[in-house]
């Protein structure tokens, strides 16, 4: 899948993409999606064995996604500055302290103790994966990463594809303690595979030259950030009008970082290079709305399954694959094209007719259409995180690649806290058919502003042409 051999449109002699970078980069990046996709079948097992009600098991979807939302932008950037082999190291080695807090857990709070920790673990995976296919892209003199950024996007599918129906036949043989147990053996192979396979030199020593440590890293920046990221997404976990403050001090915390990031020598956001950079801006408004309803859908349909159709965890997984699976095909074949602004139009179209059919389905439905809906769900679910991910490499800027990655990831992660307290707020103390379909009707509306924001992008258009030039 990816362009190894020099070709006479590149000159000879150029070296091709390290294809030994790979291993390591799919799998620190899927560290992230099998934790999500796992939880989806877990939360009920979850509930029922230590007594928490949908509402509250909701905060293992949302513990993980809060510390992930913070830390993806943050150790992006530390990735630009040092390199992506010691961020890769150190996260993929917390991902296996986590599975083991997880599976030892007594009680609901320690084990959102677990997902956070996992949150934190996961947040240099993809970061890492971008900065290497750019850092490759300087190296070979070559900017085609088209097959590599597909591998990323598929190699997410595949792991969701595995995902629910691992979880469920993990829970089967050894109880959900199990689904944070899978964690240590997957940390210690990225970490063995990261120690062997990622460059020691750093690849970013050339914005590490000048300027104190602390004023590189922006240290006041992330922490005004993280102040506004965690009081907007405590606010979001469980929106009540009691909770306004919660509001207020993310508002102003937003401030203070803009005059903080507006005055930087090195800022940790360059709010004057992203606020020129209306495609990069489009791109993260859009993967917040449509994660919004990827997110409800996973967890949300999930749960419906089990407790209002009455699947077992296992067969609720089995549920899941027509939409992976399908996901995994639309991704390979569209992949092939650099464009993005027909992918983006499918996907938000896909999403729609999805939750239109979700509307009609009650626990007296054949089977048969709860794996339609599946299959619906799989075109946007293929298209859209592939042309999300080509529109950020090819519209941040180059020395902030993993930067920009992470925060694509955060817009997605907002989205995702979104889908989660959608999804307490519509099911309550258990996930029935009128709750489905009251969130049926926030993915509807999320769905239907995703379309708009694509048709009314006019900046589409000059995104693909560039992507269209990089990869020639």
């Amino acid at each position: 899948m990816t362009d190894a051999k020099a070709g006479p449109a590149v000159g000879a002699g150029k070296p091709g993409f390290d294809r030994g970078l790979l291993p390591p980069m799919l799998l620190g990046s899927v560290l992230n999606p099998i934790n999500s996709t796992i939880i989806a079948v877990a939360l009920v097992p979850i509930g029922r064995a230590l007594g928490a009600p949908a509402a509250q098991t909701a905060w293992l979807v949302s513990a993980l996604y809060l510390a992930t939302s913070l830390g993806q932008p943050v150790v992006g950037r530390l990735i630009d500055v040092f390199g992506p082999r010691r961020l890769f190291l150190l996260g993929t080695g917390l991902v296996g302290v986590a599975g083991v807090v997880g599976a030892l857990s007594p009680n609901l709070g320690v084990l959102i103790g677990a997902r956070v920790l996992l949150g934190f673990g996961t947040c240099a995976g993809y970061p890492a994966a971008m900065a290497l296919v750019r850092s490759e892209a300087e190296r070979t003199g070559r900017d085609s990463p088209g097959g590599v950024l597909t591998a990323l996007a598929v190699a997410n599918q595949t792991i969701a594809v595995v995902g629910p129906l691992l979880g469920g036949l993990l829970i089967a043989v050894g109880g959900w303690r199990a689904t944070f147990a899978l964690n240590v053996p997957l940390a210690v192979a990225a970490v063995l595979l990261g120690l062997l396979r990622l460059p020691k030199a750093d690849p970013a020593s050339g914005s590490t030259r000048h300027g104190h440590l602390a004023a590189r890293l922006d240290l006041p920046g992330m922490g005004l950030f993280a102040a506004m990221l965690v009081t907007l997404l405590l606010f979001l976990m469980n929106p009540h009008p009691s909770d306004w403050y919660l509001l207020a001090l993310s508002a102003a915390a937003a401030a203070a970082f803009a005059v903080r990031e507006l005055r930087a020598a090195t800022p940790f956001v360059d709010l004057r290079v992203l606020g020129g950079n209306t495609p990069l801006l489009a791109t993260y408004g859009r993967a917040l709305v449509a994660y919004v309803v990827a997110y409800a859908f996973l967890y949300g349909f999930t749960q419906w399954t089990e407790e209002g159709y009455g699947l077992t965890p296992f067969h609720a997984g089995l549920v899941q694959m027509p939409m992976f699976l399908l996901a995994i095909g639309v991704s390979i074949v569209s992949g092939r094209s650099t464009g993005v602004r027909g992918k983006l139009l499918l996907g938000a179209a896909g999403q729609i007719v999805a939750c239109l059919v979700i509307l009609t389905r009650t626990g007296d439905s054949p089977l048969w259409t709860l794996l339609l809906v599946a299959l619906v769900f799989g075109v946007p679910q293929g298209l859209n995180n592939l042309a999300l991910q080509n529109s950020v490499y090819f519209q941040a800027d180059p020395e902030r690649t993993a930067s920009s990655a992470g925060l694509l990831r955060t817009f997605a992660y907002i989205g995702s806290m979104v889908a989660s307290s959608a999804t307490a707020a519509s099911f309550g103390q258990h996930a029935d058919t009128g709750g489905l379909h009251r969130l049926a009707w926030v993915m509807l509306g999320a769905g239907v502003l995703y379309l708009l924001l694509t048709l009314c992008d006019r900046t589409l258009g000059r995104a693909s042409g560039a992507g269209t030039r990089a990869s020639a």
